[in-house]
């Protein structure tokens, strides 16, 4: 498998490579001598998340679509591992442009898979916790039970286009040989993520480091776990690594679970904010009909017993991280306000 042996660096295409997790891939990729290719529209992604990453020969970007089969087609000829992680993102931007969300993550990855068996590459396709849709119950196993509403509800829509790129991965690598592995991720967080797409934890960083009141939806009693995107990075290279890895599904996440609630009680205790918590209608935020759970934890007995994996960072540290990324970007904006300021006059 390549990057597992020690015939010298392989290339990897990474869509979705400027984006918040993408980019951090491709840090750790060129950081162990592997070449990377990566293809990104910056819809959602930024360029400036790979500025440390462009003077080196090793890298190559790529600004296009994953819609775009003759583009998809020519890099996936050109590397040897396809990691899938183009995607739309978000809850705010799944509820907001559900047409494009849908397109993106089922088309897009009906393309990519489809120029990976031709080419014959490993892939690796990025899924998501939603794929369990209101299934509460925990810590959850790759083979749990998805339990979503109506396909009405755009939240669900979502989530069956996951089930969708995953059974299209599945069926390829049953019927036809395709060496594929499919990684859900559950909630990330970590530098470079954007608060734009309905983020929790840069969103109530920010409020709190603003001195506003924090936005918790519902009754903020639901509860999530939340990765560093170092350890999830780990992980996905780890898989990348990792033979017995191909053809299976599996979870990458943290078990350090907690409320909503006690989450933003947290944030302002650690930017040390005068901020309160308001509790907002889920309906009030997201629009009328919104469905969420629970509870969501997940097992990741098997990405262990697979590659040895553990988590290093703590949702301190998460937060800590998180805090110290939206300081420095106020810091900056305080910084160019002037210049911004002559312009416009």
């Amino acid at each position: 498998m390549p990057g597992a042996t020690p015939d010298g660096p392989a290339t990897y295409l990474v869509t979705g490579g400027a984006g918040f997790i993408g980019s951090h891939l491709v840090d750790a990729l060129l950081a162990r001598g592997d070449k990377v290719i990566v293809l990104d529209n910056l819809s959602t992604g930024r360029l400036s998340n790979l500025d440390s990453d462009r003077p080196r020969p090793n890298l190559r970007f790529v600004h296009g679509s994953v819609l775009d089969e003759l583009v998809v087609d020519e890099l996936v000829h050109q590397c040897d591992v396809v990691v899938h992680l183009a995607a739309a993102v978000g809850v705010k931007l799944i509820v907001e442009q559900p047409l494009r969300s849908l397109t993106t993550n089922i088309r897009g990855s009906q393309i990519v898979i489809e120029a990976a068996y031709r080419h014959r590459r490993t892939i690796l396709l990025a899924s998501s916790s939603e794929i369990y849709g209101k299934n509460s119950s925990g810590p959850l196993r790759e083979d749990a039970d998805r339990i979503i509403g109506s396909p009405a509800v755009v939240r669900w829509a979502y989530s069956t286009a996951k089930a969708v790129d995953e059974i299209l991965a599945n069926a390829y690598h049953a019927e036809r040989g395709l060496p594929t592995i499919v990684a859900r991720l559950f909630n990330t967080v970590g530098a470079r993520q954007s608060p734009a797409y309905g983020m929790v934890i840069p969103r109530l960083v920010r409020q709190a480091l603003a001195g506003q009141p924090l936005s918790v939806y519902g009754t903020g009693a639901q509860t999530r776990c939340f990765a560093h995107v170092a350890d999830v990075v780990a992980a996905l290279v780890a898989l990348l690594s990792t033979p017995a890895a191909i053809g299976q599904t599996v979870n990458i996440g943290s078990s350090e679970e907690i409320s909503i609630r006690r989450l933003a009680d947290l944030v302002i205790e650690a930017a040390g904010s005068p901020s309160r918590v308001e509790l907002i209608p889920y309906e009030r935020a997201y629009g009328a009909g919104f469905e969420d759970m629970d509870r969501r934890v997940p097992d990741t007995g098997r990405l262990r017993a697979l590659t040895g994996w553990a988590p290093r960072h703590a949702l301190r540290d998460v937060l800590a991280d998180a805090i110290a990324e939206a300081r420095a970007e106020a810091a900056a904006d305080t910084a160019a306000a002037p210049a911004g300021q002559l312009i416009r006059s």
